[in-house]
């Protein structure tokens, strides 16, 4: 590694789920090492044992290489928990050289000085020499003077005085170092040049620019994104929101879709160009032009890009795509009622329909099993009273008639004709025909339906809805 040579890392850690805000910093950590030809190096944070199981590492991971960072994309995976000895090390070194103290207080007893119960630590511990032992924590002592300035890459120069920095708790009475110290310890030890992270993790900055700097070294590059929120400009809650990678992963969103729309979040390639491949947006991006107010973390507009995604792929890359919500065993079909013919031959009218690839589901179903499932909005919608019976009852008449060509475009001449004698335009005609057929109101186009499924189970649908109306 040569002094120049950027070390960006991405350090989450294990919670069960992988945060949107999660992949977020990860793609912008990618992208500068990768701007650099420098390195990405991936950490997990499993110091809190409560909060750290191997199943999550494994999430994280998979995670990661769905949004295509994947093992060959980064150094590690490091545990924070590996480099103890060291964070150990740090630490005394630290009380040896008087930049930190150890301190017996409790929160009740410095509450108790303060006028205000909301003041931090009052120093009180500064110059009574204590030694180790148990209930002492060691802390680390806030220079004077100051302030503290953090040159931040996308929020400009940012001070923090010092007399609003409380000095803080570094290492538990046990020896064990607090998340504070440890992270930067470990980014001493892996040469990291680069900390870019979300904006929740401002205010830990000048604590951890101070211990870099008491510990004989430069501060890293530092830049904090902007925070995401929802549709209320409230901050993304895995409690509120839908936040979790996984749901749209499984949901049938693409990587590229996710990792487009992403990396939009607070910048833009310009052109007034959104739709853009991660390869092509890499030399556009730059730090300084990520914007630092909160950015919205758009549903809906995520998935209108995802649609324009799915229409891009070619054919036969969408009905692989489709293949796990088809072919899996979620799908709500028998695995050999599936017809992978008959899939093909609606797969173009479907792909110009979704805009998730969960939705092939619905659209195809009618297809697979052996009776539609009914959206009960739509039989009510479409079967009317003077629409329902009348149309169903005329649509049995006319493709029962085995004089009809069955395809499509007879099929559709046929109904329209039965719709007109009813008086109905084609629109309100062929609704109570698709409800009974398909289940629902919207859908693929009917009569290409209709000749897929056949004349025997359209005829076998139309005469059970039927049934249902006159029972």
């Amino acid at each position: 590694m040569t002094e120049t040579s950027i070390r960006t890392r991405f350090a989450p850690s294990p919670t069960g789920m992988f945060h949107v805000g999660n992949a977020r910093s990860l793609l912008l950590n990618w992208v500068v090492a990768r701007q650099s030809g420098g390195r990405l190096v991936l950490r997990i944070e499993d110091t809190d044992a409560a909060r750290s199981r191997p199943e999550w590492t494994e999430g994280i991971l998979a995670a990661m290489a769905w949004l295509g960072v994947d093992s060959t994309q980064y150094e590690g995976p490091y545990s924070q928990t590996d480099y103890a000895d060291q964070h150990t090390e740090a630490a005394q070194r630290l009380l040896k050289e008087g930049l930190a103290y150890y301190c017996d207080c409790t929160r009740e007893q410095v509450q108790a000085r303060r006028d205000n119960p909301n003041l931090g630590y009052d120093g009180f511990c500064r110059d009574r020499g204590l030694e180790a032992g148990p209930g002492r924590a060691l802390r680390f002592r806030i220079p004077e003077g100051g302030p503290t300035v953090v040159d931040d890459q996308i929020r400009g120069r940012v001070e923090f005085p010092h007399e609003a920095l409380e000095d803080f708790v570094i290492a538990r009475a046990d020896g064990t170092a607090l998340f504070v110290l440890a992270n930067v310890v470990d980014d001493l030890q892996m040469g990291i040049t680069h900390v870019i992270r979300g904006e929740e993790h401002l205010s830990n900055t000048p604590k951890q620019q101070l211990l870099w700097e008491a510990l004989g070294h430069a501060a890293p590059v530092w830049a904090h994104a902007p925070v995401l929120v929802n549709d209320k400009r409230q901050k993304l809650s895995k409690r509120r929101d839908k936040v979790a990678m996984e749901s749209y992963q499984v949901e049938g969103f693409l990587p590229e879709t996710m990792v487009n729309y992403l990396m939009l979040l607070g910048w833009s390639p310009g052109q007034d160009r959104e739709i853009m491949p991660i390869e092509e947006m890499i030399p556009l991006f730059h730090l300084s032009d990520v914007n630092s107010s909160p950015a919205f973390f758009d549903e809906k507009k995520l998935r209108s890009f995802n649609g324009d995604y799915i229409r891009a792929l070619g054919l036969d890359e969408f009905i692989e795509r489709c293949a796990p919500y088809l072919e899996g065993e979620q799908a709500p079909w028998r695995r050999e009622d599936f017809d992978a013919e008959v899939f093909a031959y609606i797969a173009p009218l479907a792909q110009s329909r979704v805009a998730v690839l969960s939705e092939i589901v619905p659209n195809v179903d009618f297809l697979f099993l052996d009776a539609p499932v009914f959206d009960e909005k739509s039989w009510a919608k479409a079967m009317k009273p003077g629409v329902g019976v009348e149309m169903l009852t005329a649509a049995i008449a006319t493709y029962a008639d085995e004089s009809l060509t069955w395809d499509a475009e007879s099929l559709k001449g046929a109904l329209e004709q039965a719709g007109a004698a009813q008086g109905l335009k084609l629109g309100k005609a062929q609704a109570p025909v698709r409800v009974a057929v398909t289940g629902r109101t919207v859908g693929l186009p009917l009569f290409e339906s209709l000749e897929l499924l056949g004349r025997e189970r359209t005829l076998e649908r139309l005469r059970a809805a039927l049934e249902r109306l006159n029972a």
